[in-house]
């Protein structure tokens, strides 16, 4: 007879197996299976790169720099940066730039990235709409990789590869990397079986004809994408669209962007909540329950695990084994930042204790959410 604790601990391992290790192989399943590849053109529409900023003095220039010498038409592509609410020198950085052809939009008072982009989009001229973040910086041939993309009609909205770099390979360093590396194959996968249902905001195009107006509160990275699919588009990746942009070199700054991340997303599953129904999306609803609700809510079910086989440990056999692998793991998890201290970072521990970080960002996440707690406006992504 199974009792309840055994139940939560089974149920829990077999939750978190299936987030980060089942899924990607049911993926990789469909994948093989529908096959779906995008029909890519060398094709040169009309495209508006928007920019939103808030006192990026550091980093405007060079991220406008590169966008004026991306290998692509100069007479098709139009550049706007959305000023929102800077009170330091970007918009005297910008402006240096009208005279070649780059336009400042101011945005006061300080609305946030959203209200930003729902600003720029009908100044916008282009028939293709592609984001940038005021830091990003993209590679020469990003944008003609990502636009080939749009010659396939069926296609709404392209996001490209972000790929986090970092100095001195500390533990945020490399859990980005892995981290990415990881999110960046399972969108591989989601394409060829149909479409993605989350990008990351600094390498993305949509079509301008789609675009939908959203809340200041509401996170673009994750509602315009589910907009352009209950559209009936589809959402794909383009991993030849590369992006490099500096990861986060402290666990306080990652964590706090993590919670953010999270808990827009969190408002953004609950406002999209109808492609949660398997029953009417199929696909859809089960890459949302598999790839983001249940990787967010991942918590709830190691917090289970760890209490369930707390109780069970001394039955031996299978709960004292799995008893042992997990405090092993948290162990490497909290051993790291006094091991980082002393300039020793090994991969296994550094990769632990970022994946502890996050799931602790989820949970904190969560807790705003369920105090239905929002946030609009945020301090901007340093490296």
């Amino acid at each position: 007879m199974v009792t309840a604790t055994a139940f939560v601990f089974f149920l829990s391992i077999i939750v978190i197996c299936y987030v980060y290790l089942g899924y990607p192989m049911v993926i990789w399943v469909l994948a093989r299976v529908r096959n779906r590849s995008v029909k890519k053109g060398d094709i040169e529409p009309n495209v508006s790169i928007l920019i939103s900023a808030h006192n990026e003095e550091e980093s405007i220039q060079a991220t406008i720099e590169n966008k004026l010498a991306l290998d692509y038409p100069r007479k098709r592509l139009e550049i706007i940066v959305v000023s929102d609410g800077s009170t330091d020198r970007t918009e005297e950085i910008v402006e240096r730039y009208a005279v070649s052809g780059v336009k400042l939009i101011r945005q006061n008072p300080r609305a946030g990235k959203t209200s930003a982009l729902n600003l720029a989009v009908p100044e916008a001229k282009g028939d293709i709409l592609v984001f940038s973040d005021a830091n990003s910086i993209w590679a020469d041939d990003a944008l003609r990789q990502m636009v080939r993309n749009f010659a396939d009609p069926a296609v709404g909205y392209v996001t490209g590869r972000m790929i986090y770099t970092s100095a001195d390979g500390n533990a945020i360093g490399d859990g980005c990397t892995a981290y990415m590396r990881y999110e960046n194959f399972l969108r591989f996968l989601e394409t060829r079986a149909g479409s993605v249902v989350g990008v990351d905001g600094g390498i993305d195009g949509i079509r301008k004809n789609i675009y939908v107006p959203m809340r200041p509160d509401q996170l673009p990275d994750f509602v315009l994408p589910l907009a352009v699919l209950s559209q009936g588009k589809r959402v794909v990746y383009e991993p030849a669209a590369i992006l490099r942009e500096q990861a986060l070199q402290g666990a306080e700054d990652e964590y706090r962007m993590r919670v953010r991340v999270t808990l827009r997303s969190f408002w953004a599953i609950c406002d999209m909540r109808h492609l949660l129904s398997l029953r009417k999306h199929k696909l859809p609803a089960l890459q949302l329950w598999s790839h983001k609700v249940l990787r967010y809510m991942c918590f709830v079910f190691l917090i289970g695990a760890y209490l369930s086989n707390l109780l069970l440990w001394a039955e031996a056999g299978l709960y004292s084994t799995v008893f042992i692998i997990q405090n092993a793991f948290y162990g490497m998890a909290g051993a790291f930042p006094l091991m980082a201290r002393m300039r020793f970072r090994p991969k296994l521990f550094a990769l632990s204790y970022y994946f502890v970080l996050i799931n602790a960002a989820s949970a904190h996440a969560f807790f705003k959410f369920l105090r239905r707690e929002k946030l609009v406006v945020w301090q901007p992504r340093k490296g």
